[in-house]
């Protein structure tokens, strides 16, 4: 993310509503992408959680908080930690910073490390750019999802730790 004026930051933040996913994602883009976290997860024993939020609260602004920081907030809230083998992984959109962040736990991180987990972000963002919003979500979960499956195999008796369903905030 290129760094903004603090000002020109928060009017993007207060500009940004619920509409503002609405118009990207609507409701079938929603249950697509929840399909496809359905569908990875049956290919190995890790989680995925998407996230997306059009703008951040003032106070967060006026604290200057980033993306990324806002992303491992998420990740600890949301539990997404809290697999038993340490591999839950968040995808996180903050529209009106145009940014997309990948938080993984550390027992699936230690195999990708931050290179694979940005190489899958920009891949997500370029797409984004050509207006393929949907697209870009289910690439991110393939994407992930072929790593889960590599170093998480699916187990004998499959277990779903975390809801499948897009969490909008």
């Amino acid at each position: 993310m290129k760094p903004t004026h603090p000002l020109k930051r928060w009017l993007k933040h207060a500009w940004s509503h619920l509409r503002h996913v609405d118009a990207l994602f609507s409701h079938q883009a929603l249950g697509h992408i929840e399909q496809a976290i359905a569908q990875s997860e049956r290919h190995h024993a890790g989680e995925i959680r998407v996230v997306i939020e059009s703008g951040l609260p003032a106070y967060a602004i006026l604290r200057g908080l980033k993306p990324r920081q806002r992303a491992i907030n998420l990740f600890g809230h949301f539990n997404i930690w809290d697999t038993e083998h340490n591999n839950g992984v968040l995808i996180y959109l903050l529209l009106a910073d145009h940014d997309v962040e990948i938080v993984a736990d550390r027992g699936i991180h230690r195999h990708v490390g931050d290179a694979g987990w940005q190489q899958i972000c920009q891949h997500m963002e370029g797409m984004f750019r050509s207006g393929q919003f949907e697209a870009g979500v289910v690439h991110g979960i393939q994407a992930i999802g072929e790593q889960l499956a590599t170093h998480f195999p699916p187990e004998a008796v499959p277990r779903n730790e975390l809801s499948n369903r897009v969490l909008i905030l």
